[in-house]
């Protein structure tokens, strides 16, 4: 298998379906001039009738985006940071979320928007949220997170053959990270979990930018001796929660690692679940390792305490394992 990096993998899913779908149409914020480099090199394939920039206007992107996708095309919106979202949300809450049922089904909205998102590069405040909760809340609204270069690939195929609309959620800053995707088309479906990992003693529930920290936490404390059982989510909706609450009942403990606010965050809800439906199989309470209830800061030295860590994690591991740690 080749090894590329996860904008990579993004930008190889983007042409395979440009060139299997003559349908699909991407447009966006610098999509030709590609900052980020998920859209390089699509506007010299497949020309300005396919590959077009838009205007700065979040609003008039993700109402074209509904429009275009009502009239039979499969539109992938690119929007560079997930808090622009927020000034595109009219058409996203209550266009797309809602239009598929309010017709009956006679229009479908084939839409992926690309936003990125996440904090631990400085880019402040107004660019790195991690807006997981009020796109799980919409209830029409597939939002796909991907971790690695292969299931980068494989959610983003399935995200523009959908004809449901999806926020893809590309990690911030982790986009250079190289790993194996597989040969030919390679598709990862939605709604599953990847289990990364097998263990009786402990389980680490985490989703896209959180995972290959997560992951690596869980080899720390399997050295340390405990058995540890890692879920990467991939996707939030659909959310598949048979796979976590198949955790719980193998381990007892249950700590869930999301990069989002803690209030209303994926993590909460997933805890809440497990409280109703896990609660006779829990040894202790679910431990959640989020971000404080607060706006990202710009200074390095302020903004990455605040993020989800191994310390923090090895230290809700000790707490409710009733054992001590060092990393």
């Amino acid at each position: 298998m080749p090894r590329m990096r996860i904008i990579q993998a993004v930008n190889q899913a983007l042409a395979e379906e440009m060139e299997r779908d003559p349908k699909v149409i991407v447009i966006g914020e610098d999509v030709r001039a590609s900052i980020f480099g998920d859209t390089r090199g699509l506007f010299d394939r497949f020309g300005p009738d396919r590959v077009r920039d838009t205007p700065i206007s979040e609003a008039a992107m993700t109402g074209l985006a509904v429009g275009a996708s009502a009239c039979g095309y499969r539109i992938v919106l690119h929007m560079m940071f997930a808090n622009f979202l927020y000034t595109g949300f009219d058409a996203i809450a209550n266009q797309m979320a809602k239009l598929r049922l309010m017709t009956g089904g006679q229009v479908t909205l084939p839409i992926t928007i690309i936003a990125n998102y996440g904090g631990g590069r400085s880019t402040a405040a107004q660019h790195s949220d991690t807006p997981f909760s009020p796109l799980m809340n919409l209830g029409g609204i597939e939002v796909a997170v991907p971790s690695s270069p292969k299931n980068a690939k494989g959610l983003m195929k399935t995200a523009v053959r959908s004809d449901n609309p999806t926020v893809y959620l590309e990690p911030g800053g982790r986009g250079g990270e190289l790993g194996e995707v597989p040969d030919g088309d390679y598709v990862t479906p939605f709604g599953q979990a990847d289990q990364l990992q097998e263990g009786h003693e402990l389980s680490l529930v985490t989703m896209g930018s959180m995972t290959r920290m997560t992951a690596r936490t869980a080899k720390t404390l399997e050295k340390a001796g405990v058995s540890v059982d890692v879920l990467d989510m991939q996707t939030l909706v659909p959310l598949d929660m048979d796979a976590v609450l198949a955790s719980a009942e193998r381990t007892g403990r249950v700590i869930i690692v999301d990069e989002s606010r803690d209030r209303c965050s994926a993590a909460s809800h997933i805890a809440a679940v497990l409280a109703d439906k896990a609660h006779s199989c829990l040894k202790a309470p679910v431990r959640r390792i989020t971000v404080p209830d607060t706006a990202m800061p710009y200074a390095p030295s302020v903004e990455r305490p605040l993020l989800p860590n191994s310390e923090r994690i090895v230290r809700a591991a000790g707490e409710i394992l009733g054992r001590e740690f060092t990393t």
